[in-house]
């Protein structure tokens, strides 16, 4: 097998880095990351010594390492060995957990190095694959995924989920939000920008945001721009057109997410409109 090593940084977020390796005959020696380490065996056994105990990662475990936490890895048995890791800046993720809920220092590092968590394992994974993609991500699409992970970090640390959210100007900021992404469809948006509509600290107004209208700013402003391109389909626009004017990379990327909304793309809607 040749081995292979990968990395992709990320366009939005300092220290955020995704990892790729296929390795049979490698071994990593002892050493320890600043960030958040955290990835899926997707083939063979990953073997790992660390806290003071031999681990053997089965494929479709997950596989966290705290900050600072010592360990070294090389492929178990003999066979070959693939996993997917991404490294996360511990103060990024530890705003965010602290953003959706109530959590310590503690209960946000893990004492399982190697388990298996289906919701964390599809997490890393669709993160993983996507920062390899020649389309990268959007800092919305980045932030909805990092927010993603920070959730299970908090289920499975222990930390509670905060449910409530306080009405009254809270709304009216909300919806300050909200008119800020109808008015800015045809650009690109970041969350500190949106943000910053509603006069509140990202994190904060991410939380808000999901609690009060169901989504995330991500998912809000992705079902609004494609409920929009459905709306201009319907009156005859070209589906390019629309694509360019609401900030899609390009037409394939219209397709993939008007599909994942509809079933069918926006021209196969359009032709079946016609008929």
């Amino acid at each position: 097998m040749h081995e292979q090593f990968s990395y992709q940084k990320s366009a939005h977020t300092l220290g955020l880095c995704s990892f790729s390796a296929k390795m049979r005959d490698f071994s990593y020696s002892k050493h320890a990351h600043e960030e958040f380490s955290i990835g899926v065996t997707c083939r063979g056994r990953q073997d790992f010594f660390s806290d003071g105990a031999f681990h053997k990662s089965q494929a479709g475990n997950v596989i966290f390492f705290n900050p600072e936490q010592v360990h070294d890895g090389h492929a178990g048995g003999g066979k070959d060995m693939e996993y997917e890791m991404l490294y996360i800046p511990e103060s990024i993720m530890m705003s965010l957990m602290q953003s959706i809920g109530s959590v310590s220092k503690d209960q946000s590092r893990l004492r399982e190095s190697s388990f298996y968590d289906a919701i964390l394992q599809r997490q890393v994974i669709s993160f993983a694959r996507s920062m390899n993609l020649e389309q990268p991500l959007s800092a919305l699409e980045e932030e909805n995924l990092l927010l993603g992970i920070a959730h299970s970090i908090v289920r499975l640390g222990g930390g509670s989920i905060i449910e409530k959210v306080t009405y009254g100007r809270t709304d009216k900021l909300l919806d300050q939000a909200r008119e800020f992404i109808h008015f800015n469809l045809n650009r690109k948006l970041g969350i500190e920008e949106i943000s910053n509509a509603a006069n509140m600290s990202k994190y904060h107004f991410i939380r808000l945001f999901n609690k009060q209208f169901g989504m995330t700013p991500h998912q809000y402003v992705l079902s609004y721009k494609i409920n929009r391109a459905k709306r201009e389909l319907e009156l005859g626009e070209n589906a390019a057109n629309i694509a360019f004017k609401y900030g899609f990379s390009d037409l394939s990327h219209l397709n993939r997410n008007f599909k994942n909304a509809f079933g069918i793309t926006p021209t196969q809607y359009q032709k079946q409109l016609s008929l």
